[in-house]
């Protein structure tokens, strides 16, 4: 499963109604991958949203910290083919953060995303929440 950005603001936020079948989610899981971007997304997003950076800070290092949980650095290579999904799919407002998650979600074979995002549903992929 990909952890994105929204799945993972359900995960910290006790007062959101997914926050439970995140969790369950979350766990029932085998495999958990994420990327760099969706960490960049989420401490803009959470920062935005009034989330206590300490709060922040601590989620996402016990999330890269986690053995569960891998965390893909997106390299030129990974930023090059998600540019390249954006100007072939125009016709979608899809985040470079996204096109990102599309590409590794491919790589990895990878067919559910803990997210909220249609987006994932777009590209053809399992959204979870």
């Amino acid at each position: 499963m990909l952890l994105d950005t929204s799945g993972l603001l359900c995960m910290m936020d006790r007062k959101d109604t997914r926050f439970t079948k995140a969790h369950e989610f979350f766990l029932a899981a085998d495999e958990k991958w994420t990327h760099s971007y969706v960490i960049a997304e989420l401490v803009a997003l959470a920062t935005a949203r009034g989330f206590l950076r300490s709060h922040l800070f601590e989620f996402i290092a016990a999330l890269q910290d986690s053995s569960e949980v891998e965390v893909v650095m997106v390299d030129k290579d990974l930023h090059h083919a998600a540019l390249a999904r954006l100007r072939q799919r125009l016709d979608m407002e899809w985040s470079l953060c996204d096109a990102v998650s599309f590409v590794l979600m491919e790589r990895l074979d990878i067919r559910e995303a803990l997210t909220t995002d249609h987006h994932f549903e777009q590209a053809g992929f399992v959204r979870l929440l």
